[in-house]
């Protein structure tokens, strides 16, 4: 199940970014599970990784391989799925670094050039036969119009690939942005059972790039969550090739706001489909916290009420049961606050003032609204005046039997 249409975007080529995808029957057979992503040099490269202190083998070297890498030879992104290569121990780094190594020794680059990705189930170790094998196809599927194959070799329990581009025009000359992502269970910040690849044929300098990755997703990936996990595999990678000459060294250049709103909104568009697409999803919510006195405290208030399973169970419902919001809002860990200052909005119906039910609410309104596939839940907390969104969706039953079937 997933919410709203199941549409894959037209995704525009990126010039110096190119994309081979096989099977490697890794964990099923005929089944696109093997994505290779090779970086032009003279490209620069960023990235955030999940937070989780059992972080997967493949992310501990993609730490390590980034800051050692040369921009001026090619570089390569592996990402296998099935197996996540996490709890592995060191068997499971040694694991990593051969398939880094079989890529390094195809394509005559040193070891650091490479970075790995997996994901899939917990605990298992990855069948490196069978991915060196399939290697071999991964290269010779190399293109700059691979997107839509890489889009579905990505995939775990997603229901259906997720990915955005975008053209627009900086300075007076057009630059591309096109990205995917991956991710249906385990999604919580920092960050999520997730991976996304954006690419831009834009030029951007390595330390504005590194604020640039870090920023758009703290404003997407960093705002959604499905069940509240957060995973040891994610990882959000952004390369900027400067295939179009569009350059930004400091941020000051004309075109700079316009590339990082079309960037942002690229992260955003990424993020959301990975809710719409939450495992058993039928509701996208939005939680929207205003009047807070700072960020962290409206996103507090937001996630307490995004991660209750009552909340939640009641969205799949579409239950007006609004004091399991209300319940959530005072549990919040937050400093103290006037519940006699606090509103709630289901989209424009008001559900509760001045910390009880309001007196123009009426149940069948509510409930309407909640038949709605997505809707915003806002809380005005008569705080301040600091606002923050957080992307989540209801629990069904499928949820509960694709995660006890998830193994089998």
């Amino acid at each position: 199940m997933a919410v709203g249409p199941d549409t894959f975007p037209k995704m525009l080529p990126v010039e110096g970014f190119e994309l081979g995808t096989t099977s490697a029957e890794i964990k099923y057979p005929d089944r696109k599970d093997l994505v290779l992503m090779a970086i032009a040099p003279g490209s620069t490269v960023s990235g955030v990784f999940t937070l989780n202190r059992f972080c997967a083998a493949p992310v501990t070297l993609c730490k390590e391989h980034l800051p050692q890498q040369a921009s001026d030879h090619k570089r390569y992104l592996i990402t296998n799925t099935g197996y996540a290569n996490a709890g592995t121990g060191p068997d499971g780094y040694e694991n990593s670094l051969s398939v880094c190594r079989y890529v390094a020794k195809h394509a005559d680059v040193e070891v650091a050039q490479v970075l790995p990705f997996s994901t899939g189930v917990i605990g298992e170790r990855l069948p490196v036969e069978k991915i060196e094998s399939a290697l071999d196809r991964c290269f010779e599927n190399l293109t700059i119009d691979g997107w839509d194959d890489a889009g579905l070799g990505i995939m775990t329990t997603d229901t259906r690939p997720k990915g955005a581009s975008v053209q627009i025009d900086c300075a007076g000359t057009p630059v591309t942005i096109t990205g995917i992502s991956k991710g249906a269970g385990m999604i919580k910040p920092n960050m999520a059972t997730m991976l996304a690849y954006i690419a831009t044929d834009a030029g951007v300098s390595k330390a504005l790039l590194d604020g640039l990755v870090k920023e758009a997703a703290d404003l997407s990936f960093n705002q959604v969550t499905v069940d509240g996990d957060t995973s040891t595999n994610d990882s959000c990678m952004l390369v900027a090739t400067g295939q179009s000459n569009v350059i930004f060294e400091t941020g000051d250049e004309a075109g700079f706001t316009e590339f990082k709103t079309a960037l942002v909104k690229v992260f955003v568009e990424l993020a959301t489909a990975i809710i719409k697409d939450g495992e058993g999803a039928t509701k996208f919510v939005t939680v929207r916290v205003t009047e807070a006195r700072s960020l962290e405290e409206a996103r507090e208030v937001a996630y307490t009420i995004a991660h209750s399973p009552l909340v939640k169970t009641a969205l799949f419902a579409a239950d007006p049961n609004w004091g399991r919001i209300l319940a959530a809002i005072g549990r919040a860990s937050i400093d103290e606050f006037d519940v006699e200052k606090v509103s709630v909005y289901l989209d424009k119906v008001l559900l509760c003032e001045k910390g009880s039910v309001a007196r123009s609410y009426v149940e069948a309104e509510c409930a309407a609204v909640m038949q709605q596939d997505e809707y915003t839940i806002e809380i005005r907390m008569g705080l301040g005046d600091v606002a923050a969104d957080v992307w989540t969706c209801d629990f069904s039953y499928d949820y509960v039997k694709i995660n006890a079937d998830y193994r089998s």
